[in-house]
């Protein structure tokens, strides 16, 4: 699940936080909403739900609160504009009194993917897609057939485990794995993106 490196290498395409570009994020940029037309529909507590829910954002009426803030004062169109309404969320007392020092990096790091990640989920309704797959699987799958799939954050694997759980005890599949597959240290070295994939599979019984 999730995106490919050459969606994210290209700024134009607006998923990555790390070079300027259009506040975009769709799959498909022929059709729907861009993220910065997203952020333009919702309020404060709307966006503090889509922080805590797409991304397990510890501090999401803080973060939400500075980026509607600072879309008040100029329309946030870039993905430059965005992680600077993110980090200026840490020079105020209502992120843990936090201000952008080098002791800070990796937290407000983390914060700022954690917004671009619940973004790009909303924009393209990314758990609407996995929720009908895993609905899919009893119509699309052979006696026998297996099915595996990779995730990248606890949404993701939550829905996953849930579905796979719910089929067993259906008797649609015969077996599951009872744990999270993970990448092994080695792997993690040479691929660093790998650190956060879970893999879960699932093996359809005999009909």
């Amino acid at each position: 699940l999730g995106l490919s490196s050459m969606q994210i290498y290209d700024p134009a395409r607006g998923f990555t936080f790390k070079a300027d570009g259009p506040l975009d994020m769709r799959m498909n940029s022929a059709k729907g909403l861009t993220a910065a037309q997203h952020l333009v529909r919702l309020n404060e507590a709307q966006l503090a739900n889509l922080l805590a829910e797409n991304a397990d954002e510890p501090q999401p009426q803080q973060i939400s609160k500075a980026i509607l803030e600072a879309q008040g004062h100029q329309p946030i169109e870039t993905t430059q504009q965005l992680v600077n309404a993110i980090k200026n969320a840490f020079t105020k007392s209502g992120v843990g009194s936090r201000r952008l020092t080098t002791g800070d990096e990796t937290t407000i790091d983390m914060t700022v993917r954690r917004v671009f990640q619940a973004l790009r989920i909303a924009v393209n309704d990314e758990f609407g897609a996995l929720e009908a797959l895993l609905r899919s699987l009893p119509m699309m799958m052979n006696p026998g057939g297996r099915v595996a799939i990779l995730t990248f954050h606890s949404g993701e694997d939550r829905r996953v485990k849930q579905a796979f759980k719910a089929g067993l005890q259906a008797g649609f599949f015969s077996s599951i794995s009872t744990e999270v597959i993970r990448a092994t240290p080695a792997e993690q070295h040479a691929n660093p993106r790998s650190t956060s994939a879970k893999l879960r599979y699932a093996i359809v019984g005999g009909r």
